[in-house]
């Protein structure tokens, strides 16, 4: 008897110091079912421990990035003596976690996206710190049409987008194709169809030659000073400078530009 081992929900592929995360159910279109979520968050821990990794990719594989939070698994919790409250909590806290870890991730997240993204895809993309989209991606909140407004997605879209660009997307759950999310600030670039990949993982190699202590101090300072009062923001940006000009990383990189040499960082 052939006992049929399921596909991991989540593939990690190593390209030298570029982690590849690839979300693996095309079927359901990557949404994020329990395991997936779990995946995720398992992965972005160990590699947020992982000195050897200095960028990471998330990919997806088939016709969609991902469509968000798996309804039929939320559905099927309707039965429950609470009509599912528990369980739809417990999801929602885990999902929000895991956004909240690609933020807090010392090394750079890249998205590739390939097809489109809505909903928690919409998020997952808004949270990760670049995002290179495909000619064939397209974004959207459309929870609004089936009576959910998307409002975890909301959080991480109206920390990217301007004000009215989120709230449109919010109110109307249209599609908004891979261009105009560009001009919108949603994704970095528009690449032509099946390049984003690539184009992610040589944006993510360009990134890692850099230090990787002064990437995961720059990375935390950005977003902690972006939720500041903008005097408030200087004085916690000038720590940070301060105590970088004290690495050894910025010693060495301004030595090396005054020397006219290429620097050798340490990551410290």
């Amino acid at each position: 008897m052939n006992v049929q081992t399921a596909a991991p929900v989540l593939l990690r592929e190593r390209d030298g110091d570029i982690v590849v995360l690839v979300l693996n159910r095309p079927a359901a279109r990557n949404s994020l079912s329990e395991a997936l979520l779990a995946a995720l968050s398992a992965a972005f821990g160990e590699i947020a421990a992982d000195k050897s990794v200095r960028a990471v990719v998330l990919a997806a594989d088939g016709p969609a990035f991902c469509a968000g939070h798996d309804l039929k698994e939320l559905t099927a919790r309707r039965s429950d003596a609470d009509r599912g409250r528990a369980y739809f909590r417990t999801i929602m806290t885990t999902c929000s976690a895991m956004m909240q870890q690609i933020v807090n991730l010392p090394q750079p997240v890249i998205a590739a996206v390939q097809g489109p993204a809505s909903a928690a895809g919409c998020q997952l993309v808004a949270s990760c710190d670049l995002a290179i989209a495909s000619t064939a991606a397209k974004f959207a909140t459309p929870g609004v049409d089936i009576g959910l407004f998307c409002s975890t997605p909301m959080v991480a879209l109206s920390r990217n987008v301007a004000r009215k660009a989120a709230m449109e997307m919010l109110l109307t759950g249209d599609m908004v194709p891979a261009e105009k999310a560009a001009q919108i600030g949603l994704v970095n670039r528009v690449v032509a169809a099946s390049a984003e990949r690539s184009e992610a993982v040589a944006l993510a190699k360009q990134i890692a030659a850099k230090s990787s202590y002064v990437l995961k101090i720059g990375k935390q300072a950005f977003y902690r000073q972006a939720e500041m009062p903008l005097a408030e923001a200087y004085r916690y940006a000038s720590e940070v400078m301060t105590e970088n000009m004290l690495a050894r990383d910025a010693e060495e990189g301004i030595g090396a530009f005054i020397e006219k040499r290429k620097p050798t960082w340490e990551d410290r």
